[in-house]
């Protein structure tokens, strides 16, 4: 089978490599699955780069998550069958960016039928993450104000579809009138284009000079210095990761005189520490899916072989909603 593999750290386009190598064979408890379609993350940059929390062993897959259709089934698997289509976060180092994938079974769920492949390999993560974002962590209430940053992207979009589904009101941050317009089409009921605007100022008078009750922020540096001069009494801002290359260092000072809470999200943990809250979210998802209130915005469907370009434009941050890659 074809598959992208890592021989050695750097950019993407230079490090991602187009091998010939064996299918797979699932041990104990695991699952092949052919790949559908696989969803293209930030993450996959810095996993090229050696940059990420997790650090597989070269060469390795990159691909954090993909839909797939069940190929074969290890030892003591049960209750999936031969054919199923279904979603997975990948098990690096066999990541998805490849024909076939080799997953535990724990970690496999059925795909919604509201969505097709693109649109279920990204809703796995992306989703996820922003459901925890903000009802486990930041108890978003109906008829709160949400600020998103990075509101067109791929982890933003979710929040934004996610926090209308709430009853939330949504102001989005985006970069550009291309991205402002998915954003508004995602949902959101105020758009701030940053080129353009100051997103506080904005906030300030949207609220009546109240400022956001929650704050969703996968981009760090500067969108959270300044996510602090528009927070509201007893906010909460959701760090969800430093996109924009800069990790702010919080002033708990400010955090103390304005009563506002800083909340860290690293959506992996509960994969691992606590799956049934995950299979009790994607249930919730396929419903939110069916009603039609959640459906992920694919922007590019793209060959295989686009794997290296596509990566470098999402971590460039040139693109819009997300791409999916197809075997």
């Amino acid at each position: 089978m074809k598959a992208w593999r890592v021989h050695h750290t750097g950019e993407p386009h230079e490090a991602m490599q187009l091998d010939e190598v064996p299918v797979p064979e699932p041990g104990p408890g695991e699952v092949l699955l052919r790949v559908r379609a696989a969803g293209v993350n930030f993450p996959d940059a810095m996993l090229c780069r050696g940059e990420y929390q997790i650090r597989p062993p070269l060469p390795f897959t990159p691909g954090v998550e993909m839909c797939g259709e069940v190929a074969a089934l290890g030892a003591g698997v049960t209750g999936l069958d031969t054919g199923a289509r279904v979603i997975s976060p990948a098990a690096l180092p066999g990541g998805a960016f490849a024909e076939y994938a080799v997953v535990p079974a724990a970690g496999v769920l059925p795909a919604p039928e509201a969505l097709d492949d693109a649109e279920a390999a990204v809703l796995h993560i992306g989703y996820q993450t922003g459901w925890f974002g903000l009802h486990r962590r930041a108890r978003l209430q109906p008829g709160e104000t949400l600020l998103v940053h990075a509101a067109a992207g791929g982890v933003g979009s979710a929040a934004v579809q996610l926090g209308k589904a709430a009853g939330a009101t949504v102001i989005g941050v985006v970069g550009g009138p291309d991205k402002a317009e998915a954003a508004r089409g995602l949902g959101a009921d105020v758009v701030v284009d940053r080129h353009a605007e100051d997103f506080v100022a904005v906030v300030k008078d949207a609220t009546g000079g109240r400022g956001a009750d929650v704050v969703y922020d996968p981009v760090g540096g500067d969108a959270y210095t300044r996510s602090t001069k528009c927070i509201a009494f007893e906010g909460r801002i959701v760090v969800v990761g430093f996109a924009g290359g800069t990790v702010p260092a919080p002033g708990l000072n400010h955090a103390l005189v304005k009563n506002y809470s800083i909340l860290g999200l690293h959506w992996g943990l509960y994969a691992a520490r606590e799956p049934s809250a995950v299979r009790g979210v994607h249930e919730e998802l396929t419903r939110l899916a069916a009603s039609g209130a959640v459906r992920p915005l694919v922007s590019s469907r793209l060959p295989l072989s686009a794997a290296p370009a596509a990566v470098t434009s999402v971590a460039a941050g040139l693109t819009t909603g997300r791409l999916s890659l197809h075997p």
